[in-house]
């Protein structure tokens, strides 16, 4: 955490290449993960990564560590991002060669899990972004709601309520695939 502050001050006073490298380095895997959890296409989270990085280092020098932790505000970014990427993604065909033929008997399940998924993704998208980024941080992230609050700088109730509300709308629209 030290050293994470130090980085971020060399980076906001002397524009430190070599600290910016070593801050992006330390969150890097963290916030790849995230982001490809919700993607599930490599590339796709390699450029969305990149571009959540370039936008905080962009960002950094109005960033204050007294209004949230560097993590947190990252992870801000983060959600941020991925609303918007979800936003103008368009529907992608895999190569044939790219697909995993599954066993005759898990195919019908495994279609119907992913059709499942891709619908809930296009509902979810088409909702308030703030809904989507708690929806996002607790499903993909698997953060607490009280870091989805501090990240998103929401109460927890609030929080909690957007979640457990879009959940049961979920439940409503999709119950029949249960």
């Amino acid at each position: 955490m030290e050293q994470e502050s130090k980085w971020i001050r060399a980076i906001q006073k002397h524009g430190s290449r070599s600290a910016a490298d070593r801050l992006v380095r330390s969150y890097y895997d963290e916030i790849y993960v995230f982001v490809y959890r919700q993607t599930g296409c490599k590339e796709d989270a390699l450029d969305l990564t990149q571009g959540i990085f370039m936008a905080a280092l962009r960002s950094l020098p109005s960033y204050d560590r007294r209004k949230a932790s560097f993590r947190t505000w990252l992870y801000r970014i983060a959600a941020n991002k991925v609303v918007d990427a979800r936003r103008r993604a368009r529907a992608r065909m895999a190569p044939l060669e790219d697909v995993d033929v599954p066993a005759p008997e898990d195919f019908s399940a495994q279609v119907r899990s992913k059709m499942l998924l891709e619908q809930i993704e296009a509902y979810v998208s088409t909702l308030d972004p703030q809904v989507q980024a708690v929806f996002r941080l607790h499903l993909y992230g698997e953060k607490p709601f009280p870091e989805i609050a501090e990240i998103l700088g929401q109460t927890e109730s609030a929080v909690k309520f957007q979640y457990y509300r879009l959940r049961d709308r979920l439940r409503k629209e999709f119950g029949p695939y249960e």
